[in-house]
């Protein structure tokens, strides 16, 4: 089984960011090949690990949707058509590989590309010891379902009244949903000091989170994405990275714990 890392959070709090510094930590203590899911159509994952995304779920759909329209697909069914085109999609990397959900291409609501995305990750994880799912922003990415069972849930909020509020409407989603985890880590980023927010002891009581880690503002990783650079860039010795590990290996994370 794979161990699945999953990233929650409203949209403008470095929820991509700490994903993607998720799976360069996995690769730097051993734990390889990462599968990295991006499920925000407003996709930029690809862009923090330095890989780009040609085609992602929405296109693929569309692309074998057409094909099957015009008669091409002879010979096999449309659901192996569409595997074809996943597969095609996927984005291979040294120690990792990503696949992105994107847009629907076409009119209606995105049901069906959830499921295709769903279908796939549960065909993939197999082949992958680990993976990280970038969730869309905002609250609509856990009613989607696109998956249901997490080894480790990450909710990811700012230091403010309303960054905890969201933190706590994720957590009674989750119950609503039905979605399993065996840890939840509450993530409060961009701590301009050293001291967490005032109820942050009540939130960790209320949500039964297993941990509860503070991430300083910080300009390295600031000016990384404004260049739009790999984040695998950050320097080995920042001490959001130093976090990041503890974290993971307090979780029980197999593996080396990186030096």
């Amino acid at each position: 089984m794979s161990y699945l890392i999953a990233v929650s959070g409203k949209g403008g709090v470095g929820k991509t960011t700490l994903a993607g510094l998720l799976v360069t930590r996995l690769i730097a203590r051993g734990c390889s090949p990462v599968l990295a899911v991006d499920a925000d159509p407003n996709m930029c994952l690809d862009d923090v690990l330095g890989v780009e995304v040609t085609k992602s779920i929405g296109t693929v759909r569309e692309e074998a949707r057409e094909v099957a329209s015009k008669g091409l697909a002879a010979g096999i069914s449309k659901q192996e058509l569409l595997e074809y085109k996943i597969a095609e999609s996927l984005v291979e990397a040294k120690d990792f590989d990503l696949i992105a959900m994107g847009r629907s291409e076409g009119a209606g609501c995105y049901c069906y590309a959830n499921n295709v995305l769903k279908n796939a990750i549960g065909q993939m994880s197999d082949a992958y010891p680990y993976l990280v799912l970038d969730n869309e922003a905002g609250l609509e990415n856990l009613s989607r379902r696109i998956v249901q069972k997490v080894d480790l849930m990450m909710m990811i909020a700012d230091p403010s009244s309303r960054g905890l509020k969201t933190v706590s409407r994720l957590h009674e989603m989750t119950k609503e949903m039905n979605i399993e985890y065996k840890q939840l880590a509450i993530v409060i980023n961009r701590l301009r000091t050293d001291k967490m927010p005032d109820k942050i002891e009540e939130l960790k009581e209320t949500t039964g989170a297993d941990f509860v880690i503070g991430l300083p503002a910080c300009d390295e990783l600031a000016e990384l994405a404004e260049k739009g650079d790999n984040i695998a860039k950050v320097s080995p010795d920042n001490k959001i990275v130093a976090i990041v590990d503890e974290l993971l290996e307090q979780a029980g994370l197999p593996g080396n714990k990186p030096i």
